[in-house]
């Protein structure tokens, strides 16, 4: 008995501690609070849906781009930006998995189209010289902070006492999307001929993808 409890101790234990990156010990905190009733099990499960699809579409433009980039001198940076949302994908993954939350039926149609979109996107752009890049990139990384900025009023306007650990995803999150579009903006993205029609083209496609993934 005495064995079969210090087991038990040491699986809890595991559950509730784990090593970070730098080898430090850090508690693991569930993000969501249980849901009270089937209305907020669905506003929260559309919102995390949203989420994943958005950092799965994501890192797929990225992987995009890097079949274009990855030997010339914009790729490390793409790449930068890139691991970020690799982190964000595995973040929204384990939420996903805690809480039992399905994934959009539309992944499959995600990993293609992204990755189309990013290739052919960063083709285009490539025309226009470096600058042309940045400025797909300060499209999408606005219209995804915006998003999380539409998310975090909500919460808070809920209860941001208990949505603290979300918020506190999403606004990380959304502090590092608004570092790349910053990033492109540094660049040059605005001097691109044609820059705010071509914006405007993707952050329209961009809202157009969150409408349908709240729904499917």
């Amino acid at each position: 008995m005495q064995r079969a409890a210090k087991c038990a101790l040491r699986l809890d234990l595991s559950r509730a501690f784990c090593l970070s990156r730098s080898g430090t010990v850090v508690v693991m905190q569930k993000s969501l609070p249980p849901p009270r009733d089937e209305e907020e099990k669905a506003m929260l499960d559309s919102m995390l849906r949203v989420d994943h699809a958005g950092e799965y579409g994501a890192n797929r433009i990225y992987a995009g781009q890097m079949a274009v980039l990855s030997r010339t001198r914009t790729g490390p940076l793409i790449q930068y930006m890139w691991d970020q949302e690799k982190m964000h994908l595995e973040k929204f993954n384990e939420i996903l998995g805690e809480h039992r939350v399905r994934p959009t039926l539309l992944l499959p149609l995600w990993n293609i189209a992204g990755f189309a979109l990013g290739m052919i996107l960063t083709r285009i752009a490539c025309l226009l010289a470096f600058e042309g890049t940045m400025s797909c990139t300060v499209a999408v990384e606005e219209s995804i902070s915006e998003h999380y900025n539409s998310q975090i009023q909500t919460l808070m306007e809920a209860e941001p006492e208990r949505y603290t650990e979300l918020l506190q995803v999403i606004k990380e999150f959304c502090d590092d999307e608004k570092k790349n579009r910053d990033t492109g903006l540094e660049h040059d993205a605005e001097s691109v001929p044609g820059y705010l029609l071509l914006k405007t083209v993707i952050q329209v496609d961009c809202k157009a993808a969150i409408y349908i993934l709240q729904r499917i």
